[in-house]
Order: C-alpha cells, then structure tokens, then sequence
C-alpha cells in the first residue's frame, strides 16, 4: 500500500484543511465539497486525511462495521452476539465515476434468490464506507441514478436493495467529500445542499509560496515513507487534539445569542429550508471545540457561515458562488450582544477570522457578469450608446449584457437513443419504466421476472422438477429493458454579425441562448457554443458539461462584421463530427441562432444551403431559432430550417408558453427521415 501524502504536509489550502478537520470532529456536520480549478491538492487533502481519523471498533467478522456498541439490529450479517470485536482504522473510500449501480449499493444473487430463497448479498461501497469517508472525485460528473442513490442513502443513513420482492437493508453513514472542477459542470442543487460544508480552492499567486509546494512534492516523490517520517511528529499532534476535540464536543454550549445570529444570517442570505441552519449549528460548535472552548462566540459564528452558505444561496447555474462578508458582518454585529456573556461574544468582532479561500468580497447579489466587461446597470432594451472601432455595421461593436432568461419549450431529439442518462429525448436506459426483455448482456442488473418465469416454465419436467421451487438455468435469466431519457449535446451556433448587432436584438438573442442553457442545465446536457461573424466561425466553446461556462463566454461575446453563415454551420458540422468519435452514443440537437441572412465571399447563400444539407443528409436534429424583427420580413431562417431538415422558430415561440406544437415540429422531421 502506498504511503499517503501528509495532511500536514499540505501547504496554504487552510480552509480546506479546517472544513476536512470539522468534520473529522463532527461528522453531523454533513460532508464537504471543494470546488476548485485543477492541480489545487484538493484530492490529496482528502485522502489524507483518513490517515488522521481515529480508529473504529467493529463488530468482528460484520462485513457492514456494526459498532459493538450498538449493533444494527437489522444487519444483514446479523444478529450479533456481545463481546466479540476488533479495532481497525477508519475507511476511506471512493466512489469511481463510471461506478454502475450494484458496485455502490450492492448486488443480490437473483438465480439463487428465485430458486433456493437465500439473500445472497456481496455489500457495495456504502457498506464499505459506513462509519468512514466515502470520497468522489469529480462529483459533478456522477451519473444521475448514482446521485439519487446517494441522496437516499445520506437522507436515511441506510441503504435498501430491492430485486423482485428480495430485499436486503444495511446502516451506511459515512462522511460525504467531493472535488470538482466547476468548469466541467455544476451539481444537481438536492446534491448540493447535501454537503454540510463548501471550500472554493485556487493555486496561490505567491511565489515563495509555490515554490515550497514543489519542494514538497518533490521530496515526496524521492521518497514517500523518508517524507512521511519527518511529519509523523505534526499528524499526530493534529490526531490528538482530533480525539479531545470529540471528547469536548458533548460540552460544547450553543447559547441563544449564537442560534439567533445564525438564524438571521440564514434568513439575510434567503437560503432555503432549514438545513443551512441546523449545519452552521453544528460547525459552529465544532469550531468551538476544535479551538479547545466550551462557548460558541460570534467568530465560530461567522467562520461557520462562510463555510456552510456559499453553495446554499445560488439561485440558478450561472450564479457564482461566495457570500458578501460585508453583508455577514452587519448581520452578525445587529444580532450581537444576546446571549449570557454579550461582552465577549460581541466584543471579539474581528473580521480577521479566516474565511474560504473564494468565499466572498462580492460587491452586490445582483453584480455583473461573469467576464464584468460591463459594469454599469443593465440597459434598457433599445437604448444606444454602445461604443465601436468602427462605423458601419463592419465595425466590432462592444458586447451587450442578455435579456433576462425565460423558461423554454421543451426541445428534443427524435427516436430512441441510449446515451448517457438525462432528462431531454427518450432513451434505453438502466432506470425507467419497463418497456421489454431480452437475455443479459453480462451481468444481471434488472431482472424481467415474468419473462424469466415464461421462458424456465417449459423445461420444468424435462429437468425434474419434483417440489415447489422453480428450476432455474442461467439461459432462463431475461434483463428488463427500460425506457427513460437522456442528456444530449446541444450545439448553439450563434449569429454574431452586425445584421444582429442592434442593441435591442442581440439582447433578446442572449437572453434566449441564456435560457436554452438553463434549460440544458436541468436536463443534464452537454453544451457546446460556436459564433460566426466577420469572415469566419469560431467555436467559442467546446462540448462541455459546464453551462455556466457556456454562458460566460455568450456574456462576453461581440458583435460585428458579415456573415459567414456557411463557415458556422460547417464548423459546427465539424465538432459534431469530432464528437461523434469521443462520444458515439450521445445524440446531438443543433440549436442555430440567426436571421438568416449570409453574405461575405462569393455565392454566400449558395454556400450556406449546401452546408445546411449536410445536417439534413446525417438526420441531425436541429431547431432555427429566427432572430429577424421589424415590420418586412424575410423569411430567410425559415428558409435556413428547411435545407437542415429542421424546423423554425421566432424568439417570441421559444418561450414555454407560447405554442403547444414546437417539440412535434421537431420530431417531424425525423419520421420523414426515417
């Protein structure tokens, strides 16, 4: 086994090490999520810190950890005898991405189920995690039946495994830490509220700093148990006061002045539900006894805000996460001064206290975008003024900020497909209604228990069936096969020419894209943008699982020049066709942005209608969102959805309440394709 990098050996990262050192304390706290660009050590702190948690008493033999204390008396390896127990140490384990469902909860043996009535059950990850660290790296990328998972079973503290009237129930508390990267997406809010605590973690910018970083590093990779040995010293110092932090923990007083402060610091921040409360309760007494105090003051108080609302106040994706500390300190310092000894708890108002590394210092909640190109007040829409490098509508003009989002029509692409689960256009997938059954490619994961009773019936005497059980063979076994939905990639390939420079109409266009974003957010899409403008096409972001992203670099989008129609719709041709080799089995809806106009270079109208073809000869889905405004219209996109075998919409038809028919358009042009 190798040896594990020293918790402290890590450098800087103080609020990562203290939200980690909280719930090695409490683990009521509730977990923690580092968000953080990568390279930050936020993988190497958390698998170091397993090395400090105390050891754990467990049941000897009890594949599930029961404590001896208190067994589970539904254990499945139950019912335990007193007196026999081991010590060991506490369990890090991590859940890998691509983990399918029985690696995490379990599986049961059905065949030996259905035909001898034994719960055959090999545990999961929860019940290796239980009474431990379940770690997942990467958390924004779980699959989404893996969350809804893991949402159950941090909600009750037990996992259930059901087959076809089988069912198996075992404990599983465990400590909950993730690490993402936001620019590969954003988790599922009822995920997110789940952790307790939030740490954003970023590369220090000092140069001194870095360099003891490298040094470090370097040092342990010369040699890992020689560096592990100089800092045996410090890990078990941090180890001891972890123990006498828990010891003291019982002790702790949270007085009324403290909850009142918490309770009006969660309602200045407009947090939903109560959790935010009851979790700044509880870090806010483990920081208390982790300071060695039996008294919760202001400073516990603040430090617990700014590690427990973060992730708790954003409203939507694109929102960025933090908390205005100015605005924490007013709170506090109104509701100071309540409890028995208001002296000392309101005297220390001291706003050195260390908070998250990105936890605030935003000016207002409803600040600029995220590139703050534009730091005024949102325009109206029509107003003038933009400033331009150039007269005409040749010239660059500056970007403007998007209209305000609106909930879209429901867009899908046609057919059945089987990629990665979502919540756009139907799909074969591991969780859904059954539709069917077919023999098991492999493992058994969803039995068909009448097809399965259907197809072993008939061979019943020829095996010699003589009691009342059922003679089961492996060729008898049938999979359910389920319908659900999938995520898709929609590909956005947005006019930015200076036909759509007007003021009032890119406005509108941003808005709308901004809206088809969020809509891709909820419905667990990819996201891909391409602009065209000038005399060429850009892909101003590649597919990616990050929409808020995608909408920073819509923010910050000019606008200008001609329009190369045909360059955009073959770029985007030409990342679909890349992304068909990365990722075969997601389907992919194209969403084109425009007024249809195209000029620059020679037959430009020509260019673009072979290129549309291109789309309607490969079937790929798309939608033409019509920009064109005024009171003489051209027509020209809806010319533009029918060379790609889509259908046209105008920006006032995208929105969820205008027409009932827009998701049959789109699926129309796929029956005549097929």
């Amino acid at each position: 086994m190798s040896t594990p990098f020293p918790f402290t050996a890590v450098v800087g990262q103080d609020d990562l090490r203290l939200a980690l050192l909280l719930n090695a304390v409490s683990p009521a706290v509730g977990g923690v999520l580092v968000r953080g660009e990568k390279g930050t050590a936020k993988s190497t702190a958390v698998r170091a810190l397993s090395a400090l948690l105390p050891a754990v008493d467990v049941v000897a033999g009890c594949r599930f950890s029961c404590d001896p204390a208190a067994p589970d008396p539904a254990c499945p390896d139950g019912p335990h005898e007193p007196g026999a127990y081991e010590s060991r140490p506490a369990r890090m384990v991590e859940l890998p991405v691509g983990a399918s469902e029985d690696r995490l909860v379990g599986a049961l043996d059905i065949e030996r189920a259905l035909a001898e009535g034994v719960k055959a059950f090999e545990p999961g990850l929860l019940a290796d995690a239980h009474r431990g660290i379940l770690y997942v790296d990467e958390v924004n990328l779980l699959h989404d039946h893996l969350v809804d998972l893991l949402l159950d079973a941090a909600a009750m503290g037990a996992s259930y495994v059901e087959r076809e009237g089988v069912s198996v129930r075992h404990a599983a508390r465990f400590l909950l830490v993730g690490t993402m990267n936001p620019e590969e997406g954003e988790l599922r809010p009822q995920l997110l509220d789940r952790f307790g605590l939030t740490v954003e973690v970023a590369a220090s910018r000092e140069p001194d700093q870095r360099v003891e970083v490298v040094r470090r590093r370097l040092a342990y990779d010369d040699d890992p148990a020689g560096f592990a040995v100089r800092w045996a010293g410090e890990e078990a110092a941090v180890r001891q006061r972890i123990v006498a932090a828990r010891e003291l923990l019982p002790s702790v007083r949270l007085g009324d002045g403290a909850l009142r402060q918490i309770a009006a610091t969660c309602a200045a921040f407009e947090v939903d539900g109560m959790r935010a409360d009851i979790v700044m309760a509880r870090t806010a007494t483990a920081l208390a006894a982790w300071a060695g105090r039996t008294e919760v003051l202001a400073e516990d108080v603040r430090q617990a805000a700014l590690l427990a609302l973060p992730h708790r106040r954003r409203r939507n994706p694109f929102d960025a996460p933090g908390l205005d500390e100015d605005r924490l300190d007013q709170t506090l310092e109104e509701f100071s001064g309540a409890d028995e000894d208001p002296g000392e708890d309101s005297g220390d108002d001291d706003p050195g206290p260390e908070g998250p590394g990105g936890g605030g210092g935003q000016p207002a909640p409803d600040d600029g975008g995220p590139q703050g190109g534009d730091t005024g007040a949102r325009p109206e829409a029509g107003e003038d003024g933009e400033p331009q490098t150039s007269g005409g509508t040749s010239g660059e003009q500056a970007p403007v900020r998007a209209a305000e989002p609106f909930r879209t029509k429901a867009l899908s692409v046609p057919g059945l497909g089987e990629g990665a689960a979502g919540r756009r256009s139907r799909a074969r997938t591991e969780h859904g209604r059954t539709t069917g059954a077919r023999r098991p490619r492999g493992a058994l994961t969803k039995l068909h228990l009448a097809a399965t009773v259907q197809a072993a019936a008939p061979h019943q005497r020829a095996r010699g069936r003589s009691g009342p059980g059922l003679v089961l063979r492996r060729d008898d076994l049938r999979q359910a096969t389920r319908e659900g939905r999938e995520g898709n990639l929609v590909l956005f390939v947005v006019d930015a020419s200076g036909s759509m420079a007007a003021r009032q109409r890119m406005s509108a266009v941003k808005g709308a894209v901004l809206s088809l974003l969020l809509d891709a957010y909820q419905r667990r899409d990819k996201v891909g943008l391409v602009t065209f403008r000038g005399a060429a096409a850009d892909v101003a972001l590649p597919p990616t699982s990050s929409v808020d992203a995608a909408a920073s670099r819509l923010e910050s989008l000019p606008t200008g020049g001609r329009t190369p129609l045909a360059a955009g719709l073959l770029k985007a041709h030409d990342v679909l066709r890349v992304e068909r080799l990365r990722d075969p089995a997601r389907r992919a809806l194209v969403v084109v942005v425009t007024d249809g106009r195209a000029t620059g270079g020679p037959e430009p109208v020509a260019l673009a209608g072979r290129a549309a073809r291109l789309f309607a000869a490969e079937g790929v889905a798309s939608v033409v969102v019509d920009c064109e405004s005024g009171p003489v219209r051209l027509g020209l996109a809806g010319q533009l959805a029918g060379e790609l075998g889509g259908t046209g919409v105008t920006l006032d038809e995208l929105r969820a309440d205008s027409i009932a028919g827009l998701v049959k358009d789109v699926q129309g042009r796929s029956r005549r394709a097929a």
